[in-house]
């Protein structure tokens, strides 16, 4: 939970790289990696970028303890005393540039830069990709299911089915950022403000000699926050009888009950009746909260199927991403030091998807002053002169070349934002409050069509002409030195 004496919190293979650097003299090399991922998840039309604070807290408590290098003094290597003392002077010194949180970003677009010696940039790899991809992911599936549970409420309830402490706390905040209102885990509330609700147990209905005990203790003991299980026993015939009584008994007291909670059956079915049920008792005030492994393929049929369902209970469908369990972002080393000169390389790949874009970039989306759309995100060198301040730009596809489109009075909205330069931290992290309203704006930005959960419209992501000449020249010179 905590983000210090993270140091090894890497794969083995980058400290080895490192040594090999150290001991080779070439560890002061400068290098460029970019961090981004390939494809969309869960079919969506759009991904939400999350992780950054932590990332952020990691790089500035990354440092080496004492017990790092004993422990590292012990492995098979047999990494040398001088190497190991490098490691204990070690700080992050270098650049990184990143999307803000909450943003919507697309594939094959840097989400992060990292500029430094190729012995920085290479350790905080790991990490950097672990807290990319989990937050991100999450906070990809909560925006997905608040598109289809729009006006509704949306609690976050995945902490006992999560992958440990981290992913609850941590996935809790991304699911809140991206547009959920509450969480059940105390310690996310307490660690980043998030507002905390909770209902009780089945087990609280059998501790007590019947259902109608077991709601009125608990309405006398919290009478201003009542939301009643009800489906312990049987759930028209017991739970929703009871609680209208319990209900009763509130209004006496010129109290009114929040809700009812269904977790289990039929959930379209039990909630027409229910609320049929509510409403003939003159309690129309009260709520219906459903949950019970929900995600925004259920919540769709659910609301298909008229169900009266005001709030939805979300958990572990959505912080273990069940239908999609990793983002698959990868980090990839695009421009190097050579005879002190920066140069742009490339990974060639047999699989086309995995062939790199080469050379450190900027990314802008492409605002139209018309309608305040956003028409493309457009990737191209810093050095360049594009986006254009007025003129034409030119939006191609290099793999489709009739897929092509000018566009003009626009405004480019520069995407990455400088976070560390040269080890110093420049950003001021937003409130969570502020990332939940970026996250708004952001999709206030897109046309529908790209947000929708079936079908998406592809969004599209486009290189610069300088950028793609770039990439097919060094592709080009690849396929010809490897020629028989």
């Amino acid at each position: 939970m905590l983000t210090a004496g993270l140091a090894l919190h890497t794969d083995k293979y980058q400290i080895n790289m490192m040594y090999a650097h150290w001991i080779n003299g070439s560890h002061r090399t400068r290098a460029v990696f970019e961090a981004y991922f390939r494809k969309l998840p869960f079919g969506n039309g759009y991904a939400v970028f999350a992780g950054l604070e932590r990332i952020v807290h990691y790089i500035e408590s990354l440092r080496f303890s004492e017990d790092d290098i004993a422990y590292l003094a012990k492995q098979e290597e047999k990494y040398k005393p001088e190497f190991l003392e490098e490691l204990r002077q070690f700080s992050f010194q270098g650049n990184i540039h990143s999307m803000k949180e909450g943003a919507l970003v697309f594939p094959n677009e840097p989400l992060i830069r990292v500029e430094g010696t190729i012995f920085e940039t290479q350790l905080v790899e790991t990490a950097l990709l672990n807290f990319m991809n989990f937050q991100t992911l999450i906070a990809t599936k909560a925006s997905r299911i608040r598109q289809v549970a729009s006006g509704d409420i949306l609690l976050e309830f995945g902490t006992r089915r999560a992958q440990e402490a981290d992913a609850a706390v941590w996935g809790a905040r991304a699911a809140y950022l991206a547009g959920f209102h509450a969480t059940s885990n105390m310690l996310a509330g307490e660690k980043f403000g998030i507002p905390t609700k909770g209902t009780h147990a089945h087990s609280w209905v059998q501790t007590f000699r019947s259902e109608q005990e077991a709601f009125d203790i608990f309405a006398e003991v919290m009478p201003d926050q009542v939301t009643l299980l009800v489906d312990t026993f049987d759930t028209l015939k017991s739970g929703i009888p009871h609680a209208i009584a319990t209900a009763k008994k509130l209004e006496a007291q010129g109290k009114r009950m929040n809700a009812i909670r269904l977790d289990s059956g039929d959930l379209a079915y039990l909630s027409i009746q229910a609320r049929k049920m509510l409403d003939e008792a003159g309690l129309d005030y009260v709520g219906i909260v459903a949950s019970n492994d929900l995600d925004e393929g259920t919540i769709l049929d659910l609301k298909a199927q008229g169900a009266k369902i005001d709030t939805w209970g979300v958990g572990t469908q959505l912080i273990t991403a069940a239908d999609q369990p990793a983002l698959g972002g990868v980090y990839k080393l695009v421009e190097r030091e050579v005879d002190g000169e920066m140069v742009p390389t490339i990974k060639i790949s047999g699989n086309p998807e995995k062939v790199s874009t080469p050379g450190k970039k900027e990314v802008y989306r492409i605002i139209s002053k018309g309608s305040g759309k956003a028409i493309a995100d457009y990737i191209c060198f810093p050095e360049e002169e594009m986006p254009p301040d007025s003129g034409k730009l030119k939006l191609f596809n290099p793999l489709h070349p009739y897929m092509r489109k000018n566009v003009q009075n626009f405004e480019a909205v520069s995407m990455l934002e400088p976070v560390f330069l040269q080890g110093e931290l420049v950003y001021e992290l937003p409130k969570l409050e502020e990332i939940r309203s970026y996250h708004n704006t952001q999709l206030d930005q897109f046309w529908p069509e790209y947000l929708r959960k079936l079908n998406p419209e592809i969004y599209r992501v486009n290189l610069s002409e300088q950028v793609w000449e770039v990439k097919h020249r060094m592709m080009a010179e690849f396929m010809e030195q490897h020629e028989e």
